[in-house]
C-alpha cells in the first residue's frame, strides 16, 4: 500500500469492519457504558472475525499484517458508534512490543490470547509526578538473585479491571553509569503487591481508568520483556503504533459525530429549506470534513512507515497524526453539537458526551503542546526550553 492509496483489501476490511460497528453501534455501547458494563460481545466478535490481531504475526495467531489495518478497525468501529479503546493498547502497544522484543516463550504464553481477543493486556507507562516526561518515571525495578521486584505508582492506566496483565514501564540501573533506564515488565493482574483504584472520571467510557500502586511487587526473571539494554528502543516501538491508534479513534470519533451533524441538516427545515442548505450551517460541516480527511492521510503515512521499518520517520509522522486527528476531532464534535443545537445536547442523539470523549485526543496518549515541542526540535532542530 502507498499512503496514499488503500488497496482493495483495504477497502474489503473497512467495509467488513463498517458491518460490525453498524450491527453493534452507539446503542449498544451507551447500554454497556450505563450498566457500567464491558464491550464484551464486539470484543469476542471481532477476535474470532480475526480483527483484533489483525497486526501481530501470523504464527501465533494473528493475521500477519500492521498497524495500517489495525487503524482501519477502529476507525470503522469508532465511525460506527462503538469505537474499542482497548484496541490501542492490548494488540497495538503491547502486542506490537511483545512480538518485537518477546521472548519465544512469551510470544506463545500471550500473542494468540491478544489475537483473539481472550486475553488482553493494559500499559502502565504514566505517573502521578511525571506527566508528560518519560525521563521522570520513577517506578523502580531492582534485582534480587533471579527475581525483579517491582516498586511505584502509576494513573490514568486503561482497562486494567479487565486485563489478564498490564505492561508496566520501570526504571532499572545501569550497573556501568548508575543511571536509570527504562524497561517493560508483564505484571500479572493477580501479582501481590499489585494494587488498583478506579479514579472518578467525568468521562463515561466502556473503559475504565486507574491509579495503579507496586509495593514489592515480585516477579519472575522472565517478566522481563526484551533486552534490558534496549528498553528505550523497545518503549518507542509501543509508543508509535499508540499515536496511530489515537489518532484512527479520534478520527472515527469525528467521523461519526459529522455523520450525525449531516444527516440532521438535511431533514431539519425551521423556515422553508433544510438548515443544510445555508453555508453558515454546510461550510464549517464541510470544513470539518477536510480536516479529518486530511488527518486520515498523515495517519496512514504514519502506519506506512511504521509497517515500513522506518521507526524514525514514523515516530515523526505519528505524531502529527495524532496531532492532526485530535483537532480535527475536537472541532467535528464542536461543530456537530452546534448544528443540532439543543438537540445536540440531549442524549437521544448521543453527541453531547462526545464533547468530553474528543478532549482525549488532544490530551493522550500525549499533549498537542508535546507534539509541537517534537516537531520544533525534531523537524524544525529548533533549541530545546526545558
Amino acid at each position: 500500500m502507498s499512503p496514499v492509496t488503500e488497496t482493495d483489501e483495504h477497502k474489503a476490511l473497512r467495509a467488513a469492519v463498517a458491518a460490525l460497528g453498524k450491527r453493534y453501534g452507539r446503542a449498544y455501547m451507551a447500554k454497556v457504558v450505563a450498566e457500567g458494563g464491558h464491550p464484551d460481545e464486539l470484543w469476542s466478535e471481532a477476535g474470532k472475525l480475526g480483527y483484533l490481531g489483525v497486526n501481530l504475526p501470523e504464527e501465533y495467531g494473528g493475521g500477519g499484517s500492521g498497524i495500517a489495518e489495525l487503524s482501519i478497525v477502529l476507525e470503522e468501529l469508532g465511525a460506527a458508534g462503538c469505537p474499542l479503546l482497548m484496541l490501542v493498547v492490548s494488540p497495538a502497544i503491547c502486542g506490537t512490543v511483545i512480538a518485537r522484543f518477546g521472548t519465544e516463550e512469551q510470544k506463545r504464553q500471550w500473542l494468540p490470547g491478544l489475537s483473539d481477543g481472550t486475553r488482553t493486556m493494559a500499559f502502565g507507562i504514566t505517573e502521578p509526578d511525571a506527566g508528560s516526561n518519560s525521563h521522570r518515571i520513577t517506578t523502580t525495578a531492582r534485582r534480587d538473585g533471579t527475581d525483579w521486584v517491582l516498586n511505584g505508582r502509576k494513573v490514568f492506566i486503561s482497562g486494567v479491571d479487565i486485563a489478564d496483565a498490564t505492561l508496566i514501564v520501570g526504571r532499572t540501573e545501569d550497573a556501568r553509569t548508575g543511571s536509570l533506564k527504562p524497561c517493560l515488565f508483564i505484571v500479572p493482574r493477580d501479582a501481590e503487591g499489585f494494587g488498583r483504584r478506579q479514579l472518578d472520571m467525568e468521562l463515561h467510557g466502556a473503559e475504565k481508568q486507574f491509579e495503579l500502586t507496586l509495593d514489592e511487587v515480585r516477579l519472575p526473571a522472565d517478566a522481563l520483556v526484551g533486552d534490558e539494554d534496549a528498553g528505550l528502543l523497545q518503549l518507542f516501538a509501543g509508543l508509535n503504533p499508540e499515536r496511530v491508534m489515537t489518532a484512527a479513534f479520534a478520527i472515527g470519533m469525528g467521523r461519526f459525530a459529522l455523520a450525525k451533524a449531516v444527516e440532521y441538516a438535511r431533514e431539519r427545515t425551521v423556515w422553508k429549506a433544510p438548515i443544510g442548505s445555508h453555508q453558515a450551517i454546510a461550510h464549517p460541516l464541510a470544513q470539518a470534513h477536510i480536516e479529518l480527511e486530511l488527518a486520515r492521510l498523515m495517519m496512514q503515512k504514519a502506519a506506512f512507515l511504521y509497517d515500513s521499518g522506518d521507526d524514525v520517520g514514523a515516530g515523526e509522522a505519528a505524531n502529527m497524526a495524532k496531532y492532526a486527528a485530535g483537532e480535527a476531532c475536537v472541532r467535528a464534535v464542536d461543530q456537530a453539537v452546534h448544528t443540532l443545537g439543543g438537540n445536540g445536547l440531549t442524549r437521544e442523539f448521543g453527541l453531547a458526551s462526545l464533547i468530553t470523549a474528543a478532549r482525549v485526543s488532544r490530551i493522550a496518549p500525549v499533549s498537542r503542546e508535546m507534539i509541537l515541542n517534537y516537531v520544533s526540535h525534531q523537524t524544525l532542530g529548533l533549541p530545546k526550553s526545558y
